[in-house]
């Protein structure tokens, strides 16, 4: 459990998760905004609240490229606040614009490995637009072949290769993210 006095070292920056689709990023980033006490946000949420509709009819009505407009403006609504906790959408990194708000905050990627994401998505298959093809371990594959540079720029990598209860990932994200801020030059007065 993350004490109140060492959530201080975030100075009121953002936490942001990046990852694939199932890596964790909604669940963990609710337990991770509950221990910090500060308000948890998911963008693919927002996105749906946004349209008045799910992101399976945003592709299917509008396309992908909408969504990612849509996306990109919930984002930079959310980079003007601080203390917050955001889940992003899987392909949220893709466009460089959505890295200039991401480097409002502190990003972590969710490194899940493909085994454990097929396996999740296996048992909750969902609407996953993106994964609507006759081979979708095929697209699962490519789509994270394509991703792993632009996750690669995050501040934070946690590998995940096994289940973990979100308040062990929490802990293991926030042990991260203390690294990165010891690691990082102080602040010059």
């Amino acid at each position: 459990m993350i004490r109140p006095e060492e959530a201080k070292r975030l100075r009121g920056a953002n936490v942001y998760l990046v990852g694939m689709m199932a890596s964790g990023k909604s669940t963990l980033g609710a337990e991770l905004a509950a221990q910090l006490r500060c308000p948890f946000f998911d963008t693919d949420v927002l996105v749906e609240q946004v349209a008045g509709c799910s992101i399976t009819q945003i592709f299917a009505e509008q396309g992908e490229t909408h969504f990612r407009e849509l996306e990109t403006q919930v984002l930079a609504q959310l980079s003007s606040y601080t203390r917050l906790v955001v889940a992003t959408g899987g392909g949220i990194v893709l466009r460089p614009k959505n890295w200039s708000y991401l480097h409002h905050g502190l990003t972590v990627w969710l490194d899940a490995a493909p085994e454990l994401i097929w396996q999740r998505l296996s048992r909750d298959p969902g609407q996953r637009p993106l994964l609507q093809t006759r081979d979708p371990q095929a697209a699962l594959q490519r789509l994270m072949q394509e991703r792993e540079p632009f996750y690669a720029q995050a501040d934070v990598r946690v590998p995940i290769r096994s289940e973990t209860s979100p308040s062990q990932l929490a802990e293991q994200v926030w042990q991260a993210i203390c690294a990165r801020l010891r690691a990082q030059p102080p602040c010059n007065p």
